[in-house]
Parts: C-alpha cells; sequence; structure tokens
C-alpha cells in the first residue's frame, strides 16, 4: 500500500466483488460481515477499499481503468457463449444484451477521464 498514492482505483475482484457478496448476504440473511480495509487493485497496488470504486467517472488510475476494460470486455464474451449453451437458464437474447451492456461500461472505462 502506498501511503501518498492520489488515484482511485478499481479492486481486482471486480466482478465477484466482497461488497457485493457482503451486501447480497445482508439483504437474504441478515448477517453483515466485515470487508477488508486494503485490497489489491487492478494495477497490483494494495490500497484503501475507500480509494477504489468500480464506476468509470471517478477511477483515475490508467491502469486500472485498463485492467477495468479487460475484465469487463472478457466477462460479455464469456456471458454470450454461456448464454448459447443447451439448457441455459439465461436466453441467447437475454445474454447478448447484458454482453452488450458489459461492452458499453468496457468503453466508458477505455475513454479518457476529463
Amino acid at each position: 500500500m502506498t501511503g501518498m498514492d492520489p488515484h482511485i482505483h478499481v479492486e481486482s475482484k471486480l466482478v465477484r466483488s466482497d461488497a457485493a457478496v457482503r451486501d447480497m448476504m445482508a439483504s437474504t440473511f441478515g448477517l453483515v460481515g466485515d470487508l477488508p480495509s486494503v485490497v489489491t487493485a487492478g494495477c497490483g497496488l494494495r490500497v484503501p477499499r475507500a480509494m477504489t470504486s468500480a464506476r468509470p467517472d471517478r477511477v483515475t488510475c490508467l491502469a486500472c481503468r485498463t485492467y477495468a476494460r479487460r475484465e469487463h470486455l472478457r466477462l460479455a464474451e464469456e456471458l454470450e457463449r454461456l448464454s448459447r449453451m443447451p439448457g441455459s437458464t439465461l436466453g441467447a437474447a437475454e445474454g447478448e444484451a447484458a454482453a452488450e451492456r458489459l461492452r458499453a461500461l468496457a468503453r466508458e472505462f477505455s475513454e479518457p477521464e476529463e
């Protein structure tokens, strides 16, 4: 962890965030676990969780923006492929729509911040 890093990063577990799991558990069972205060960012640095965001307009670390773009594109391809498999609970049309939303989010990460 760096003490003077002013950048906002993306958590390396972008798609499978601990916070999302925590929120699901809390809403389902009323259980709330503590989140770690320091996480690994997409650029490889260990940073305070408070210095991370999943929103493209907030992320200022260029390496993390590249990481997030790549991860969203990878997930879009995987989602589309899985939705076309026989027996999938997600239809091909739904999978394509969800994949397009992920690709749009990836494009937002690739655009330079203002």
